[in-house]
Order: C-alpha cells, then sequence, then structure tokens
C-alpha cells in the first residue's frame, strides 16, 4: 500500500506548530483536565454527556449513541447507569461518605439502594485500600448487581458501630452507551487513529489527562492540511471501542497507523507499549523518537491486556496500534484512587508529552524517500556552502555527518525515517537536511510503493 506520497500536501510546520504561544500548551491542556476532573463518568450514562459537552465547546465533536441491548461482536451494550446523590450516614447524623465530595466514594455502576444495617453488615459493601489507608480506591461493579461504597481505610477504621443510613440514588435504565469521534480529512484516505478512554471518574492522570490531551491534538491537526486523514475517537474504555469496531469493521483497513493514549500528565516514563505487529510503522516511530526525548524510555512489547489498544490489536483486526503512557499503568501508586489527582499531573509533563506525540505524528507525516540526482561518489557540499568547518565544533561535525548519511542512503530505497534511525540522528534534523539538498539540486524525492 502506498503509505509514502509523493508529493507532501502539508504546510511545512510541524504538527505541534499552532497558536498556543511558548509554554502555553501545558496550560491549556491543564485547564481543561481540572474542568472535567469533578464529572462522575461511566461506560455509559450522562457523566459521559457532560465531559463530551465540554469537549465540543473547543472542537468539532461528533456524539453517536449506541443503545442498551445492542450486539456487538461478543459484548452486549448494557443498561444506561446514572448516579445523582449516595451517601453512608453516621448513627450521629453524619455523614461519613458523601458523593457529592468525591465521585469515587461510590461503586461504580452501584445499583440503587436505601437501606439501614448495623456497621458490620455495612463492612461488606465498603472498599478501602490498607495499604494506602489515606486514599480512597476507584471500584466498579459494571455488572450493575452490585452496590457498595469506597472510602479511606483510616477513616473506615475509626466508625464506631451503630445503625448506619446508606443511599445510593442511581438508576440503572434503557439507554445507550456513548461515544464522540471527530475526523479530519487528509490528502488520502490512510488514517491515523488517535484514541482516549472517557469512562472514569474523578482521576486526573488515567483520564482527564488523555481527554483532554486529545483535545489539543484535534484543534492542532484540524487547523492544517495533512497528508493523511486523522480520526479521534473519545470513547468508554473497551465497550466503547468494540461499538465503534463493531460499526466500522468495513473501513478499517483504511488505518495505517494508531495510538491509544492515557496516563499523559504524569512525571514518569515515558512509556511506549507496542502494537501487536511489533514492527510497525508507528512502533518504529514512537521507539525513535522517545530515544532521542528520554534517556532511559520503556518500551514494552505487545501483551493482551491495558487499553483499548488489545481490541485494534485483536487477531481479526491486527491494526497498527500503539500505547503510549508517561508512567505505566498500575505501577504507580497513585494508580485508580484518589491520590491520582490534579496535585498528580503538571502542566510540564503534559506539554512533554503533547510534545512527544507531535514529534511522532510529525515522523508519519514527513517520512519521504529520496534519491541522489547523482548517486555516484560524494558532491562538493563546500562549494554549495553546505559543508561547513568554520569552528569545528561538535554541532557542525554532528551536522556534516548527518548531511552525509541522507546523501549516501538517499538511493530511492531508504525512509527518512530509515535514515534516521541508521545514522541514529533525530528525525526532524534528517529531515530538515533532506529539504535543503533538494533546494541544491542534490536529491529528488521518488514515488515509493510500499506494502508496509
Amino acid at each position: 500500500m502506498n503509505l509514502m506520497s509523493s508529493q507532501p500536501t502539508g504546510d511545512s510546520r510541524s504538527v505541534a506548530s499552532d497558536d498556543y504561544g511558548n509554554g502555553a500548551i501545558g496550560e491549556t491542556i491543564f485547564s481543561l483536565a481540572a474542568e472535567i476532573f469533578p464529572i462522575c463518568r461511566s461506560i455509559t450514562g450522562d457523566g459521559v454527556r457532560q465531559t463530551l459537552n465540554i469537549l465540543r465547546r473547543h472542537i468539532d465533536l461528533d456524539v453517536h449513541e449506541v443503545p442498551s441491548g445492542t450486539q456487538v461482536f461478543d459484548w452486549t451494550i448494557p443498561l444506561e447507569w446514572n448516579i445523582r446523590d449516595a451517601y453512608i450516614k453516621a448513627p450521629s447524623g453524619e455523614r461519613v461518605v458523601d458523593f457529592k465530595t468525591s465521585s469515587l466514594h461510590v461503586l461504580n455502576y452501584s445499583q440503587p439502594v436505601h437501606v439501614q444495617m448495623p456497621l458490620s453488615q455495612l463492612k461488606e459493601h465498603i472498599y478501602t485500600l490498607p495499604q494506602q489507608p489515606h486514599a480512597v480506591p476507584y471500584r466498579t461493579a459494571y455488572g450493575g448487581d452490585r452496590w457498595g461504597f469506597c472510602m479511606a481505610h483510616n477513616q473506615f477504621a475509626q466508625l464506631e458501630d451503630g445503625i448506619y443510613e446508606a443511599v445510593i440514588d442511581s438508576s440503572l435504565t434503557k439507554g445507550n452507551l456513548t461515544y464522540g469521534e471527530v475526523f479530519h480529512r487528509g490528502a488520502t484516505d490512510h488514517e491515523v487513529l488517535l484514541s482516549t478512554h472517557i469512562c472514569h471518574p474523578s482521576l486526573a492522570n488515567d483520564n482527564c489527562s488523555g481527554l483532554a490531551l486529545l483535545t489539543a491534538l484535534v484543534k492542532c491537526i484540524t487547523r492544517r492540511k495533512t497528508r493523511y486523514s486523522y480520526r479521534f475517537l473519545f470513547g468508554p474504555g473497551t465497550l466503547g471501542a468494540i461499538s465503534w469496531l463493531a460499526r466500522n469493521s468495513s473501513s478499517v483497513r483504511n488505518i495505517k497507523h494508531g495510538l491509544v493514549l492515557s496516563c499523559v500528565g504524569d512525571g514518569g516514563g515515558p512509556t511506549y507499549k507496542k502494537s501487536r505487529i511489533g514492527d510497525a510503522f508507528i512502533d518504529r516511530a514512537f521507539i525513535h523518537v522517545l530515544k532521542h526525548a528520554s534517556s532511559n524510555p520503556n518500551i514494552i512489547d505487545f501483551f493482551p491486556y491495558g487499553y483499548d489498544e488489545r481490541q485494534f490489536c485483536s487477531p481479526g483486526f491486527n491494526l497498527p496500534v500503539g500505547l503510549f503512557q508517561r508512567s505505566q499503568f498500575g505501577t504507580f501508586p497513585q494508580y485508580h484512587c484518589s491520590d491520582d489527582n490534579l496535585d498528580f499531573i503538571k502542566p510540564e509533563h503534559l506539554a512533554t508529552s503533547f510534545q512527544m506525540i507531535t514529534s511522532v505524528l510529525d515522523v508519519i507525516e514527513g517520512d519521504r524517500y529520496y534519491a541522489r540526482t547523482n548517486p555516484f561518489c560524494e558532491p562538493q557540499l563546500g562549494r554549495r556552502g553546505l559543508y561547513s568547518s568554520v569552528g569545528g565544533t561538535k554541532d557542525v561535525a554532528d551536522r556534516n555527518m548527518a548531511m552525509l548519511w541522507v546523501l549516501n542512503l538517499s538511493d530511492g530505497e531508504h525512509s527518512l525515517l530509515d535514515i534516521a534511525e541508521r545514522a541514529g540522528v533525530p528525525f526532524s534534523v534528517i529531515a530538515d537536511l533532506a529539504s535543503e539538498l533538494v533546494v541544491n539540486d542534490l536529491l529528488t524525492e521518488r514515488d515509493i510503493v510500499t506494502s508496509a
């Protein structure tokens, strides 16, 4: 398949260039993450719709509804869950757990309940983290056949015996699963898929950071002319991706590169989990970028657990979709508990994550094949003003060597990414040098058809 267009159709700016100004992108992403942080989201319900409506103020987002009972491959869309209030009231009348303080206090997807019972019985419906006694855990009951509360273990240990009132004002009714989608048409039908999940309640890194960063990416990319078309998905984890794939199974062949992103607001990693293919272009591009962006990137082989990459990489589709995170899910103590709050994510980390992703998109957009106009021996660079010996600094020597790599490997069979990998030089440097050599009539672009 022709992944390398012979004529660049986008402008010469990088994907990251935009109207945010210097350093503003991190603050912009953080501000949106903070706005959506308090909302109680789940795999269905008004919390998802409320979040998508906030995102729609920033981007042109299409919202799709999949009715309860719909069969999507081996899954069935469940009843829609909504919650209005929940609390545990102590014998003194004090609310010792209050949903309105934090949506994490309720077992997500709890069935409605209004009971009075002794503490000994109520304890069977309370979840804590004894190993992190100050934190409130995030727990779910997606079957809708249970109810419960989550609270800090320290507070739990201080509860006095007596009769407690437990109220969960929720509903499980026929409704819909909701997801958002943006499609940006490029010069070709070949697509880049970018996806994040929208189903977690008040978790800053493992939900809000990905939603806010992907929104920023939409704003950047949809303002540009691009070679690839771009599809952005904001859907509930697992069922959202499965629903989209069930509805679009005939057109997924257009997806040539893909990425799931989550946990992009902390200072760990960076972490990249390869696609099931293992050496897809997206895998190579991400590994290349992270090796130059970090001294110790965490590169992980594919395994069939995690986020929605496992749906896109299921054997029937086997799409080239990887997963990008800062700290790997499940490995940091703030994961899936109240410590994953707005103090855990930082604008500077969000900005760095944004820059890493846009650098990969620059590789996807900018990769080309070139051939020497005169492939015999080295061209005389000095008389063209291309070879500098002034100062003899390392930067000058490195630039000269990178140019020699471009000239030597531009044989019509090596792409710019091939050259960057072989030379150990950032793709952006190789791409800039290639453009300079084209201007000086030393290279010409080749139209290469590849099955990659």
